[in-house]
């Protein structure tokens, strides 16, 4: 097989190590329930994995094992990793919660995997998505564990309801049957008129957002956090408001 053929794979292996990295961290006693390094990455890893379906368009270098190994990868980078995050940072503010409660975040991983199963044999997923894509779910994560150090301490003992709160929503969007378009491009990406304008739509947003996190003074992790939950919503409303089949 030609080298060419394995690159791909190569940089879905470097997606792979980043989640491994970064959960090594997270068990660094001067990383513990820091999120920032992990979060770096996570984010380094989504780079990767969009580069590798990249690649292999590019190079017409698709491959059964390079689809399961990218699904095995996501599943360290965009479910364990993030899943470990929210039950660290968690627990740093669990002072007098229920400790037995600090595990459900752990849920990320599981149904990341479940997400990440159904795609691989989902036909309907070629063009667009069926449920919040597992990167998204992981930014999501990573973003809020980092927001959180920014929140005044009053707010602590809200903290672990937060992180679970925004968990168990996460869990169901993974699975939901919400379709969702695709960030990507390239040919596989859904070209109808009303994807085409939810794409505008989210470019627009995600401009604005920019300009007032820079505008306030935000951490940079909730430029990532705003478009990301702009881009849920506006495909929740769609999808409710959506005209019906006959």
């Amino acid at each position: 097989m030609a080298l060419k053929k394995h690159i791909p794979n190569a940089i879905t292996s470097l997606n792979l190590l980043c989640g491994v990295i970064g959960i090594i961290a997270l068990f660094e006693p001067e990383l513990h329930g820091v999120a920032d390094f992990p979060f770096l990455c996570m984010l380094a890893a989504v780079v990767f994995d969009f580069c590798d379906g990249l690649a292999a368009r590019l190079l017409g270098a698709y491959s059964p094992i390079g689809k399961e190994l990218d699904s095995l990868a996501d599943v360290v980078s965009f479910g364990v990793l993030p899943a470990l995050m929210m039950c660290f940072n968690c627990t740093l503010y669990a002072d007098g919660f229920a400790s037995y409660l600090v595990w459900i975040p752990l849920l990320i991983a599981v149904f990341s995997a479940l997400r990440l199963a159904k795609f691989n044999v989902d036909e309907r997923q070629h063009c667009s998505f069926i449920g919040l894509p597992t990167p998204a779910s992981a930014l999501i994560c990573g973003s809020l564990c980092c927001l959180l150090v920014f929140l005044p301490g009053s707010f602590d003992a809200a903290i672990p309801w937060i992180i679970i709160g925004v968990s168990l929503v996460l869990c169901v969007l993974l699975v939901c049957e919400m379709p969702m378009f695709s960030l990507k491009f390239g040919k596989e990406i859904d070209t109808a008129p009303a994807t085409r304008m939810l794409r505008i739509a989210i470019l627009s947003i995600s401009a604005i957002i920019i300009v007032l996190v820079v505008a306030f003074g935000l951490p940079w992790p909730a430029i990532i956090m705003g478009i990301l939950l702009a881009y849920i919503l506006e495909n929740a409303l769609f999808w409710i408001f959506r005209p019906k089949e006959v």
